[in-house]
């Protein structure tokens, strides 16, 4: 009886430290997102090159943001909030991303956004892989990697627009939750950004 108690005290103190550790961090209102420029704003741009670059660079608006940065760390320790802090209470990336072993993201991150303790859920909720790490890294770095299919999950261009466009737990940044501010512009819009930069070469930026 004693052990039960003391295991539910744990998961108690656990729960409130996760709730403190998301609603101090968070501002009182969530900043709108950005725009991104359409595919077609681009069209004036005649070589082709110039063109997939400039595309490129839209779309890293997104790649860039917080949404997508603290999901693809670059420790074993995923970050949070805009302000990409250390995730509070500590926790790792586990040996499939998916947190260690006695405390899976599933612990509190459950399949939908809980707004009153300001914790985000997904049915999928986990890090990227340690090789799809993105933050300190430059946009021209990521735009190397994301090409890459041993850096890329094994991803073809065309499953990458996909993944990009169309995935939702990538659709997630756009739907944050709390008082976090969505990645810029839409899915959508970033999915066709991504098409474009295909088609016209996948040129990285310098």
């Amino acid at each position: 009886m004693r052990e039960r108690l003391a295991l539910l005290a744990g998961a108690l103190l656990f729960a409130l430290s996760l709730a403190v550790g998301h609603a101090s961090a968070m501002p009182d209102t969530a900043p709108a997102g950005a725009g991104l420029r359409p595919v077609s704003a681009f069209a004036a741009i005649r070589d082709p090159r110039a063109r997939s670059i400039a595309l490129f660079t839209e779309a890293g608006k997104v790649i860039q943001s917080p949404r997508c940065l603290n999901c693809h760390p670059r420790t074993d320790r995923p970050t949070q909030t805009d302000a990409m802090r250390p995730h509070m209470p500590w926790v790792v990336r586990g040996a499939d991303g998916h947190g260690a072993p006695g405390m899976p993201c599933s612990t509190c991150h459950h399949a939908a956004n809980f707004d009153p303790a300001g914790v985000p859920g997904h049915p999928k909720w986990g890090l990227a892989p340690a090789i799809m790490a993105w933050q300190g890294k430059t946009l021209s770095q990521i735009c190397e990697q994301i090409k890459d299919p041993k850096r890329n999950g094994g991803r073809s261009l065309a499953a990458l627009e996909e993944h990009m466009g169309k995935d939702d737990l990538v659709g997630w940044a756009w739907h944050p939750g709390g008082h976090r501010a969505p990645a810029p512009g839409t899915q959508a819009e970033f999915g066709a950004l991504i098409k474009a930069w295909a088609a016209s070469g996948a040129h990285c930026p310098a």
